[in-house]
């Protein structure tokens, strides 16, 4: 078995006719499909339903065109990242198991694995029992894409738990606390938590203090990307790496953005994914064979950028989570020439403060 993985754009809030286009072009099956990530047209906010109208559509047409019961594709894991402001485009990254025929390279290729952690209560948000559920969760989805090397880790995708009304008044009503009552805030924490809990997994850092969390800038993962929402009580864990022997062509590599222009921090990941780029590197440059990149990003908390003071942190109109999205994702769209690029915000404990991760996915042929 290989992994195909195929980029579709999303031409309504509910369109799914490109998975379902793969899957009559014979691409492969629907049964194949074993995670999807993706970008919708939404606020990116607590109340972004536009992530649940695509859950839906994609998991249709897997049970129209597959033979799998309800209760497995249910369970298919599936990231919704909402928000394509400024020029991003809503579009999907999916995941498939193919056969290959054909001969295995002595070059590792990419592998994916799922795990689903223990309920995440809404107490856990941003303490440490929170970091040692999603922690354990990144073990079991590396056991299951076959890595036993956390360096062969390129990319870590999870989906948490935010703090609602709800979940606020019944963590009060069993004599808890939360860590914020500011259901926008908690998606902030829920990430950064999530960060930490893939750093400490990986080994990239010691397991933080409760202080620590969402404090100590210093501790981040250079691999997370974490999204949190409404849908799920649990860390849902996509973890996606290179291992030998695994077939197929493709192959994932990563760095970092150290700011919201380092447009080098892109082409860095490019070329750790193992495709061969000049020094000065630009779009041109890569014949079509990057299949997506995954990026977070932040406005740096500093309210500067090389130098230069910046406003969005203190923007009562229009969110900085809005205003850096844009952003960024103009550079990132720049650097490789597509617009469908995944790149998504409150990147606390993932990558460099004001900076973030950048995963590159490339087809080697």
């Amino acid at each position: 078995m290989a992994i195909e993985v195929r980029k579709v754009v999303l031409e309504s809030v509910g369109d799914a006719s490109g998975l379902a286009s793969l899957i009559d072009e014979g691409v492969f099956d629907a049964d194949g499909v074993i995670a999807v990530v993706g970008k919708t047209e939404g606020n990116g906010g607590v109340n972004d339903f536009t992530r649940i109208i695509a859950d839906q559509a994609f998991r249709k047409v897997l049970m129209a065109k597959g033979t799998r019961p309800v209760e497995e594709v249910d369970e298919i894991p599936m990231v919704w990242s909402g928000g394509t402001d400024g020029i991003l485009c809503p579009h999907a990254t999916i995941f498939a198991n193919v056969e290959d025929d054909g001969p295995v390279s002595d070059e590792p290729r990419l592998a994916v694995g799922y795990a689903m952690s223990d309920v995440i209560l809404p107490e856990d948000i941003g303490r440490p029992a929170m970091v040692a559920k999603v922690a354990e969760g990144v073990r079991r989805a590396m056991k299951a894409a076959g890595i036993e090397d956390p360096a062969d880790v390129h990319y870590v995708q999870t989906k948490t738990p935010l703090l609602v009304m709800d979940t606020i008044n019944d963590a009060k009503e069993r004599g808890h606390t939360v860590y914020t009552e500011d259901p926008l805030e908690s998606m902030n924490v829920s990430n950064g938590t999530s960060g930490l809990g893939i750093a400490v997994a990986l080994g990239e850092i010691e397991m933080p203090t409760a202080e620590q969390i969402g404090h100590d800038l210093s501790l981040y993962s250079s691999v997370a990307s974490c999204s949190s929402g409404v849908e799920l009580d649990q860390a849902q864990t996509i973890v996606v790496g290179n291992v030998r022997g695994a077939g197929g062509r493709y192959h994932i590599g990563h760095d970092v953005m150290n700011d919201a222009l380092d447009r080098e921090g892109v082409y860095r990941a490019i070329r750790d994914a193992g495709l061969d780029l000049p020094e000065r590197a630009n779009s041109d440059d890569l014949d079509g064979k990057v299949v997506n990149v995954f990026v977070k990003c932040e406005a740096d908390p500093t309210s500067h950028l090389r130098g230069r003071r910046q406003v969005a942190l203190d923007d009562s109109d229009v969110h900085h989570h809005r205003h850096i999205k844009a952003a960024v994702g103009g550079v990132v769209a720049n650097a490789v020439d597509d617009a469908a690029v995944f790149v998504s915000v409150a990147a606390i404990h993932q990558g460099p403060s004001g900076g973030g991760p950048v995963a590159a996915i490339v087809d080697l042929g």
